[in-house]
């Protein structure tokens, strides 16, 4: 009994260590879910790219608002279509070029209405046979009883459609639709056989996009109609707003494949994308390509955590921060710029989708230690940009400057570079893109120059704007000092404490002034729609109050102290507001004041450790990350925002955070994981590790760095770039160890 019992126990260990072995064998991109953040508020893309690809190709449903900017939302049950730009995370919709969608039966020229189903090409589909993993995206239409199977390249999306025997099948490209725009500019053309290729032009948030597109076909087309919505033109090719390609088969093929690549110079270019990332028809090669490309790119932390949950939500996360910004050229370099001139064979990688006001806090910060190669050439379109517009970007989407939200983030992006050591770019040019930008007169830029409020009944979202430009200021000053032009050093730090022009003494919130220097009357600091907080933008003044992350010391003898600015800080994660159905959709996460779900939010937590509290900093970060992310379609608690939502759980779940980006410090907060390990270049590596780590034990006890105690509160870039141990010692008590 005893020898059998010991035998048991001996097999028992040996399967469970191979389990665990199993376990840490796993590649990193198994444990990603697309699916996460596809529900609620999230927005983020689902379908199948590969790390900053230009494709984005994915399922579109019927267009119905804000949750469906990426064109498509987890509760939705009809697709029309598979579309190859896409938008992951944003508060306004656009792309969805180029969609494709195969179907069976009698002729159809339209999606149809979805009140109305058979009435066009959509099609139910159910989430119990869609598949979604980094590169590889498969759903069965169940009106047509197609399965799609979608993968792709950098520039090339790769479908193979499996059709019933014994059907009449097609294959729509339809260029009128899209996310939220209107084509303006529509063109296909049959080159032979097997081979199209055209354009589309459309307005929308990007103000004039172009992509041109190229189709290759496994199978030849020997049916092919041209159609003005739903007008049936003569020929093999049509132009005009609603141009609609179809391909028919009298008998479906049992398996279709197609290859779509895509470009913004040229439909030659597009052609040439195709023969250089998917020479051959072998779709399962490109989908472990695509594989492989992601588990590169997610092995570059290895995280090591009981919790499989977490696991999951970090790996998504470290997903979702590489969707966008997405390459913007051809595979020889070929880009079409800002003043949409082409430029050819560009000596860098051309990116765009820049959400800056978002992503300049945490995911370009992320970069840095992640990307560096990516940083700069993203350096270098900004530059690229400010060559063609005048100015460097704030919101560039497809070759247009949308001009969303307020500042021009990109000065706090290229100084961070430049402060944290990155050259590849002609700084010298850079200095002076940054300071030719931040010395213009529009934008409420020309009151910053007479060192003057901006004035509320002039220029809208006043206050937000000021204290934007306050912290880019903070960033070109030090970038003028680190290179020695003093001048400017001195002037751009004086201009970053304008701030204080804002700041009520009677209120003792940051308020719009008037024209006249008087206090714009329209003032309530709990609520964030207008005309109440039209000084702000997407917030309130609560949250406001501490966007001055350049000078925390300012903004504690504003309130009247250290202990009078963390007494406000605690009434603001404590203070609710009443029920308030025009309060803005982005304001989610609450705690108290604090709206996770939006951007100004997402540095405050960490001003606690600044002022010498961390463990309230601890307790706070640890809230978020556990009730604000999980593993399911509503995983994300706001709009992912092209990425900026996931670095903050990258940086706080790794146990510190960038407070100002260009000062290369990181605040220290709470680490989530037992160890984590993030591969640097050139062949360093920082590796993270925590003690007595639990649910329980949130407060740092001590921390060691390379064996030897740590006692500061911040951790330097120029420290962890070296590689090295850092090392947490967790307790269940706060204690005040910085």
């Amino acid at each position: 009994m005893k020898t059998g019992t010991i035998r048991m126990l001996f097999f028992l260990t040996v399967f469970m260590a191979a389990i665990a072995s199993t376990a840490r064998a796993q590649p990193p991109a198994s444990f990603v879910d697309p699916l996460i953040g596809s529900g609620g508020h999230g927005h983020v893309f689902v379908g199948a790219s590969v790390p900053f690809g230009a494709v984005q190709l994915g399922p579109d449903n019927f267009y119905k608002g804000w949750d469906w900017c990426s064109g498509y939302n987890y509760g939705d049950s009809m697709v029309t279509g598979f579309a190859h730009t896409h938008l992951s995370g944003t508060g306004i919709g656009d792309l969805g070029d180029i969609l494709i969608m195969p179907y069976t039966g009698a002729i159809k020229t339209g999606k149809g209405l979805e009140k109305e189903p058979g009435s066009g090409y959509a099609s139910h589909y159910s989430h119990t046979t869609e598949k979604a993993r980094p590169g590889y995206y498969a759903v069965t239409l169940d009106d047509y009883g197609i399965k799609v199977e979608l993968t792709a390249t950098e520039r090339v999306g790769f479908h193979q459609y499996h059709f019933p025997a014994g059907k009449e099948a097609h294959v729509i490209i339809d260029l009128k639709e899209g996310i939220n725009d209107k084509a303006t500019d529509t063109y296909i053309e049959q080159v032979d056989a097997y081979t199209l290729k055209g354009w589309r032009r459309s307005k929308g948030w990007a103000k004039d996009q172009l992509l041109f597109f190229a189709i290759r076909l496994s199978g030849p087309a020997t049916q092919f109609k041209v159609y003005e919505n739903d007008t049936l033109l003569d020929g093999r090719s049509g132009k005009g707003n609603a141009i609609k390609g179809l391909i028919s088969f009298a008998q479906a093929p049992s398996t279709l494949k197609l290859k779509c690549g895509i470009s913004p110079v040229s439909p030659e270019n597009a052609l040439a994308n195709i023969t250089a990332e998917i020479p051959h028809w072998n779709f399962q090669a490109i989908v472990t390509a695509a594989d492989k490309k992601w588990n590169k790119e997610l092995s570059k932390i290895n995280i090591e955590t009981k919790n499989q949950q977490d696991k999951k939500i970090f790996y998504t996360a470290f997903y979702h921060t590489m969707i966008d910004p997405a390459l913007f050229n051809d595979h020889n370099g070929d880009y079409r710029g800002a003043d949409k001139k082409v430029y050819r064979h560009a000596p860098f990688s051309n990116y765009t989708v820049f959400s800056l006001w978002d992503t300049y806090r945490a995911l370009h910060p992320l970069y840095t230690l992640t990307q560096p190669e990516r940083v700069n050439d993203m350096v270098n379109t900004m530059l690229a940009i400010y060559r063609q517009q005048g100015r460097l970007p704030i919101w560039h989407l497809m070759g247009n400057e949308t001009g969303t939200m307020v500042g021009i983030s990109s000065l706090q992006v290229i100084a961070e570079a430049y402060m944290k050591g990155f050259r590849g770019f002609d700084t010298a040019a850079a200095f002076d893109a940054v300071k030719n930008t931040a010395m213009g007169d529009s934008l409420g830029l020309f009151y910053l120059k007479q060192g003057k409020p901006i004035p509320a009944n002039i220029q809208s979202r006043s206050v937000a704007k000021a204290l934007e430009y306050a912290v880019a200021d903070a960033s070109i000053a030090a970038m003028a000092k680190q290179m020695g032009r003093q001048r400017d050093d001195v002037y751009f730090l004086k201009r970053s404490g304008d701030y204080q022009l804002y700041f009520d003494t009677a209120t003792r919130f940051f308020r719009g002034r008037l024209a006249d220097g008087s206090w714009n009357p329209l003032f309530d600091p709990l609520k964030s729609y207008r005309p109440w907080a039209a000084d702000y933008a997407e917030g309130n003044a609560w949250q406001y109050l501490w966007l001055v992350p350049q000078d925390p010391e300012g903004l504690s003898r504003l309130l009247g102290g250290k202990q009078a600015f963390i007494t406000r800080l605690d009434s603001f994660f404590a203070l609710t507001s009443p029920p308030d159905t025009n309060a803005l959709g982005d304001l989610t996460g609450l705690i108290g004041q604090y709206a996770h779900g939006n951007e100004p939010s997402h540095h405050i937590a960490y001003l606690y450790t600044y002022m010498g509290q961390p463990w309230k900093t601890a307790e706070k970060v640890r809230i978020i990350l556990k009730e604000m992310y999980h593993d399911l379609p509503d995983g994300i608690i706001g709009n992912e925002d092209c990425g900026q939502m996931s670095a903050w759980y990258i940086f706080s779940s790794l146990g510190f955070y960038p407070l100002l980006p260009a000062s290369g410090k990181y605040m220290i907060g709470s680490p989530l994981f037992d160890k984590a390990t993030i591969k640097l270049a050139p062949n360093k590596q920082l590796v993270i590790e925590t003690v007595n780590n639990s649910d329980k034990n949130i407060y740092i006890r001590k921390i060691e760095w390379n064996g030897r105690p740590y006692t500061k509160n911040y951790l330097l870039h120029s420290d962890l770039i070296k590689g090295g141990i850092l090392r947490f010692t967790m307790s269940n008590q706060p204690q005040i160890i910085l």
